[in-house]
């Protein structure tokens, strides 16, 4: 007597789960729960609600590129040390060749000097607000009346 038994046959698409019920199911959690952005999207959104709160009073930020990158580059050539200054938060590159004027945000140096997400949110608009500032060539109170207030 045979005792094997016979392979399963191939049904429409790719078998999801084992014997016991176990194996690969669905997302945690649907794509519009916060639970399913990373930490650097949510990042990227709170820069973008920090430039919507400034276009509002200054509408000719609309021709400026706004960026986030996880950390700044050492300054130099490769192979130099890095420096002993503090690492930017931030920083601006002005309109050339063609290319809009740049803001960009870091975002691991803003994450490590925060807790959670409201004081992260704080700094990351005075980051904002002192870029723009440099950038426009005005003090960052001028950029908004309400920079450095808690």
């Amino acid at each position: 007597m045979d005792n094997r038994v016979p392979p399963r046959a191939a049904g429409p698409g790719p078998r999801r789960r084992d014997r016991h019920g176990r194996g690969m199911r669905g997302p945690i959690a649907p794509p519009q729960v916060p639970l399913a952005a990373s930490r650097a999207e949510e990042f990227a959104d709170l820069v973008q609600d920090s430039v919507e709160r400034l276009e509002r009073r200054w509408p000719q930020l609309a021709d400026i590129d706004f960026l986030v990158l996880d950390v700044p580059r050492p300054e130099g050539r490769p192979g130099d040390a890095w420096s002993d200054d503090a690492v930017p938060l931030g920083g601006t590159a002005p309109a050339q060749d063609g290319r809009p004027a740049r803001v960009v945000v870091y975002r691991r140096p803003v994450e490590i000097r925060t807790k959670g997400r409201d004081e992260r949110a704080a700094l990351v608009h005075e980051v904002v607000v002192e870029q723009v500032a440099e950038l426009l060539g005005l003090t960052p109170e001028t950029v908004d009346p309400r920079y450095g207030e808690d």
